[in-house]
């Protein structure tokens, strides 16, 4: 069965760009634009990985937010969750809300990325 992935918050050619990485490992991607409509479709279909935007495109509020309110919620916990941010100190105040450690947008294609990756969506099916 394939892996889904929710993507929440990106501007559409992250959004493609993202996508493309997924489907790389064979995941089936999903996508929304807020928070809060990732927070809905988490309590009615389950997710391998959701990757968050760090500042959401739609309205700039903070990916953060996300993961505050998965790590609340008993149902979405232990769905694992990655922002996707090129700062370190973004990617350190994620992981200390209870992130996986996540990547940038500028390094999609990084071999440290697709390492990343593997634990939650398996080995990438093509390059």
């Amino acid at each position: 069965m394939n892996k889904k992935v929710l993507d929440v918050g990106q501007c559409n050619p992250d959004h493609m760009a993202i996508r493309s990485l997924m489907e790389s490992f064979g995941a089936e991607v999903h996508r929304v634009a807020l928070p809060s409509q990732a927070m809905e479709l988490m309590e009615r279909e389950s997710f391998d990985l959701v990757l968050v935007n760090r500042k959401i495109d739609q309205d700039y509020t903070d990916g953060t937010e996300l993961i505050k309110m998965m790590k609340a919620s008993d149902v979405t916990r232990s769905t694992p969750v990655m922002l996707v941010s090129n700062l370190p100190e973004a990617q350190k105040d994620a992981v200390a809300l209870g992130a996986e450690k996540g990547f940038g947008k500028d390094y999609l294609r990084a071999r440290n990325t697709l390492e990343l990756l593997q634990p939650y969506l398996g080995a990438p099916v093509r390059t």
